[in-house]
């Protein structure tokens, strides 16, 4: 097959966080409460793993839809920064950009989200011409897109189709309904990325093993998220036990699952064993908590990886 120009095409979400910390205390009804510090930033999982793929060194595109808005300039001058082309991005002049408020206070955090536009990507907005352009399509955030609900196995169909690999990071499911028809959409889904708590909850099994055993008939690969116990594979009755890297002075955990994917599959789109893919996607989990926010830690390659051997002992 002709080399494509990206390695990676994302759809998902895409949003702005307002950050509010240093509050005087938790916000109550009918009071008016200070936050000594503010931030700004490009939010959304999908923008997360599409930013930290890119910085690793692969060819990132996306397709998202924002509104033609101030937050919206962020979201796309952001993905710029990180080498994201942003060319398929859809603007529309009806809608907002999606937007959370995050309140933090000591341990707790209270977030409001805005849905906007991104409500609104159907599998209509993304032809064939786009899909072609690249090698690997990466879905993430089901739950925030209303409008691919009963559709999304569609996306995958019509990548395989075109010859694409494909993955899917479902994410959480605010309404935690978890409603999403497995055994139509995993058959097109070359690596599932679920974390622990989103598999067991997608098939009604508190049991990991079990959880598994409902996917097993239609699923191709699941590379199962599990903090600091690592990751765990599944492939074709296979069972791979993967360590996390462990780090002893985390900032904080914000995007770590959303880097785990971006490792996962820089090493994936690579045609490397699953067990380096497993192993590379802990270790960015792992450096994306040495650096607050999901994208300080990856900066490029080079910085990523100084981090690794630095914190831990990492030799490619």
């Amino acid at each position: 097959m002709t080399k494509r120009e990206f390695d990676v095409l994302v759809v998902g979400e895409l949003n702005v966080d307002l950050i509010l910390n240093d509050i005087d205390s938790f916000p109550e009804m009918g009071k008016e409460k200070l936050a000594r510090r503010m931030t700004l930033t490009l939010g959304s999982s999908s923008a997360i793993f599409a930013g930290n793929l890119s910085s690793l060194g692969a060819k990132v595109a996306f397709i998202g839809k924002i509104g033609q808005d101030s937050f919206g300039d962020l979201v796309i001058d952001s993905l710029r920064e990180k080498g994201v082309d942003t060319g398929m991005i859809i603007r529309s002049g009806d809608l907002k950009t999606g937007a959370t408020v995050v309140l933090n206070y000591g341990e707790d955090r209270a977030m409001v989200t805005h849905a906007g536009a991104m409500e609104q990507l159907s599998v209509d907005d993304i032809s064939e011409t786009d899909l072609n352009r690249a090698g690997h399509l990466h879905f993430s955030s089901y739950f925030l897109q209303p409008a691919l609900h009963g559709r999304i196995h569609e996306l995958f169909e019509k990548a395989h189709r075109l010859g694409m690999t494909t993955s899917m990071d479902p994410q959480w499911d605010p309404a935690e309904t978890w409603q999403l028809d497995l055994g139509k959409v995993l058959p097109n889904v070359d690596v599932f990325l679920p974390n622990q708590q989103e598999f067991r909850l997608l098939t009604g099994k508190n049991d990991l093993d079990a959880a598994l055993k409902v996917t097993e008939n239609f699923a191709n690969t699941i590379v199962v998220k599990q903090g600091n116990k690592g990751s765990l594979s599944w492939k074709k009755g296979r069972l791979l036990q993967v360590p996390a890297f462990l780090n002893n002075q985390v900032v904080d955990a914000i995007g770590a699952g959303d880097s785990f994917n971006a490792g996962f599959i820089y090493k994936f789109v690579q045609s490397r064993p699953l067990e380096d893919c497993q192993r590379f996607g802990n270790l960015m989990g792992a450096v994306n908590t040495t650096a607050a926010g999901g994208t300080t830690a990856f900066t490029d390659y080079e910085n990523v990886m100084k981090i690794a051997r630095n914190k831990f002992g990492y030799n490619e």
